[in-house]
């Protein structure tokens, strides 16, 4: 396949959302995101940097418009059907660090596994285990389970949270 037959990672047409009966936040005609192609988001607080990634990961759907990711259509699918898209296909970093504060740490790391088996089966194909893979993880953010596993995740600084 030539690079001419590939298929945009992202694909965006006529894209338009709105919170409630707001102005739009987003309208944009068109964006394509090729493969290994690198694209820096920038703009001020409440530009929707931040919505645009909840459009492309299927948590939020526009209003109008339609959004390809991986040549999926999300806004075709149901919220389960973009929920279990998202598990297979797409990792978030949230602004916000959505750690569960009744979970460990190696927990908070291994939960995407549980939403996604395929995941499960390319952790567990490697042969090893998902707290295995969690420890390696965090060894390589200086973040060694064994000093950090037995902290309550509320008690890991900002950017150890991030």
């Amino acid at each position: 396949m030539t690079a001419d037959t590939l298929q945009p990672v992202v694909e965006i047409e006529n894209l338009a959302f709105a919170w409630r009966r707001s102005k739009p936040v987003l309208d944009i005609p068109a964006l394509r995101i090729e493969a290994g192609e690198r694209v820096f988001l920038h703009g001020p607080s409440g530009s929707g940097k931040s919505t645009l990634l909840g459009v492309l990961s299927g948590v939020l759907v526009p209003q109008k418009g339609t959004v390809n990711v991986l040549s999926q259509s999300l806004d075709r699918l149901s919220p389960a059907k973009r929920d279990a898209f998202r598990s297979e296909h797409l990792g978030i970093i949230f602004q916000m660090f959505n750690l569960l504060p009744y979970l460990s740490l190696i927990d908070n790391v291994t939960l995407p596994c549980r939403f996604s088996q395929h995941r499960r089966r390319r952790v567990e194909q490697e042969g090893t285990s998902l707290d295995a893979e969690a420890e390696r993880l965090l060894q390589r953010l200086n973040l060694p389970a064994d000093t950090f596993s037995r902290r309550d995740v509320t008690e890991l600084s900002v950017g150890q949270q991030q």
